[in-house]
């Protein structure tokens, strides 16, 4: 489904028999997937920045000794390089936990759902969007 907009279904009962409520429902488990694997980007983007920011403490804290800033140098030499982020993590055991627990099951949970109730098939809203906006019979407009 496209963003939180809630869409008509195209056409009633035109999923293989399926009813209308269950593929919203699934399309709605799918959109929320969806949302997990951007946050996941962006945990990535935070443990990929967060990495960035501690080498470039390095070059500040060889910089600060050049000046003669000693005191300074040695505080984010001692406080900042290499601290945990959270109590006993750095980033990237924040994300191996995101990984193998949260995002795994949700994506266990919704293949389960989707194999039980549609044959595995994904996208089952959208597929009947586009053969509802598709130009029959049109190059560049093929069903498949």
């Amino acid at each position: 489904m496209f963003g939180a907009a809630r869409l008509k279904l195209p056409r009633r009962g035109n999923h293989g028999g399926m009813d209308d409520t269950t593929v919203e429902a699934l399309g709605k488990l799918s959109s929320a997937l969806e949302t997990t694997d951007r946050a996941r980007g962006h945990l990535y983007s935070f443990h990929q920045l967060t990495g960035k920011a501690d080498f470039e403490l390095d070059e500040a804290v060889a910089l600060f000794r050049e000046a003669g800033h000693d005191k300074i140098a040695d505080r984010i030499q001692q406080d900042l390089i290499g601290r945990n982020v959270t109590p006993g993590h750095w980033t990237f055991q924040l994300v191996e936990e995101y990984d193998d627990g949260y995002w795994s099951e949700f994506r266990t949970v919704e293949r389960a759902a989707r194999d039980e109730l549609a044959e595995g098939k994904r996208h089952l809203h959208e597929a009947a969007l586009k053969e509802r906006r598709r130009t029959h019979g049109k190059p560049g407009h093929e069903a498949r």
